[in-house]
């Protein structure tokens, strides 16, 4: 039995038999922890890989690598994420604790300092993202009201404030990741119907359109920079930057169960990412928008449909990347007992409704999509996903490593080091292009 610290309980390892064989220890959380199946685990990843953000990669990622480039590109980016992923994942129980932090395990392996900056990557990391869903809500939306309102007078920002609503109803009545369950399979609807709409009408233009431009257009620095930001943008859509917080509300054995979520997730849970990506470059080329679903002609109705989709999807996807810092909030200030309790309601209320606020207003402040996703790539992605996992997997694992082993970790913590600094360049240039050609609370 491993002696128990302060603050500390306990999870129950069991053998195929169901005999209880070791005990890990678990940090204390507001939150419920090893009560979901693996399956459930991969759809909330495969949620996150098919998020609104899909209806984006068209343009945001093929149109600027091209036909080879592009294949070539997500292939790898798959390969690469799902390894890196099972790094962080065979990490978990690290030491006899499972680490249900990306910043506690982090904390284990370097010494405090490094809790406090992992966490401060997160954040950001997750930041970005909860800005780039309330951009897409806000977007489906009035390409929602703009299919039946030719002359609204409705803007951006104000489809930001309405999104920005919802999501705060959303967070105060679901309170953890766990409390999910009948949402995820929500989602999962809602994924496909604007995937399924996006890529047949999408599919329809393009059989019926006269032959398209794939070219990727650009002098020569801003090729290289395009290329840079699409690279960002690729490991951008594999990663969630919060497994250890996802393998939290796994059920034991929870390194194993974590790991078939991951292939879940970069095997089946990839096609519907891949074919709308796909699809959409094909019918449209280098005039694929950064939201498919513009690009598109067919029924009102049918489009309607597939904003209203796209609209509430982002509404949970962001719950589940919001589920950290809402985590964090809830264990720090004790807010235990019934979820709708009128304590924890308010204290929800209070809480995650100021920090969605303050994602909204930053949202409609900078609504440059394309933008957020290289920046959160470039400053959190790489350095999460990439370069702390197979860091961290070098040290802990260091003396059970063959050189070789150990070589190839630092060949990719130097890789993704140096891609980190280039995507950052690459996606401060492109913000500064675009903060002068837009202002703020703009209505792109």
């Amino acid at each position: 039995m491993i002696k128990r610290e302060p603050n500390m309980i306990a999870d129950d390892k069991f053998d195929v038999e169901g005999d209880r064989f070791s005990t890990v220890e678990i940090p204390e959380t507001a939150h419920q922890i090893s009560t979901d199946s693996w399956f459930q685990a991969g759809v909330v990843l495969t949620s996150g890989v098919n998020s609104v953000f899909v209806l984006g990669y068209s343009g945001t990622i093929m149109v600027h690598l091209g036909w080879i480039g592009g294949v070539v590109g997500l292939v790898l980016a798959t390969a690469i994420s799902l390894y890196a992923n099972m790094l962080v994942a065979k990490l978990h129980e690290f030491r006899g604790k499972r680490h249900i932090r990306y910043r506690d395990l982090a904390a284990e392996i370097y010494g405090r300092k490094a809790y406090y900056l992992t966490w401060a990557l997160q954040y950001v990391n997750l930041f970005m993202i909860n800005i780039g869903f309330l951009i897409l809500g806000a977007s489906s939306l009035k390409a929602c009201y703009v299919l039946f309102v030719e002359e609204g007078t409705m803007k951006l920002p104000y489809f930001t404030a309405i999104a920005g609503f919802v999501c705060i109803l959303f967070a105060i009545s679901t309170p953890n990741l766990s409390s999910l369950r009948v949402w995820l399979a929500c989602s999962t609807i809602l994924s496909l119907i604007y995937i399924v709409v996006a890529s047949v009408l999408a599919a329809k233009d393009g059989m019926n359109a006269p032959p398209r431009d794939y070219s990727i257009h650009g002098t020569t620095a801003s090729k290289i920079f395009s290329i840079i930001g699409a690279s960002s943008n690729l490991m951008f859509a594999f990663n969630t930057g919060m497994v250890p917080e996802i393998q939290a509300t796994l059920r034991q054995p929870a390194v194993e169960n974590m790991l078939k979520a991951l292939y879940f997730q970069f095997t089946i849970g990839v096609v519907p990412m891949y074919a709308i990506t796909f699809i959409g470059y094909w019918a449209y080329g280098a005039s694929a928008s950064t939201y498919l679903l513009s690009n598109v002609s067919g029924p009102v109705w049918v489009k309607a449909a597939a904003n209203i989709s796209a609209f509430l999807q982002s509404v949970i996807a962001l719950h589940i990347f919001a589920s950290p810092a809402y985590e964090y909030m809830d264990t720090k200030f004790k807010i235990t007992g019934g979820a709708f309790q009128l304590k924890s309601l308010t204290f929800r209320t209070v809480a995650r409704g100021g920090y969605l606020v303050i994602s909204a207003t930053v949202s409609a402040l900078l609504p440059f999509l394309g933008d957020f996703e290289s920046l959160t790539g470039a400053l959190s992605t790489f350095p999460l996903t990439f370069i702390l996992a197979s860091h961290m997997y070098l040290v802990a694992k260091k003396s059970s490593l063959s050189s070789l082993q150990q070589s190839w970790l630092w060949l990719n913590v130097v890789f993704f080091s140096c891609m980190s600094i280039a995507a950052t360049v690459a996606a401060i240039r492109l913000i500064v292009v675009d903060s002068k050609k837009y202002h703020v609370f703009a209505d792109v």
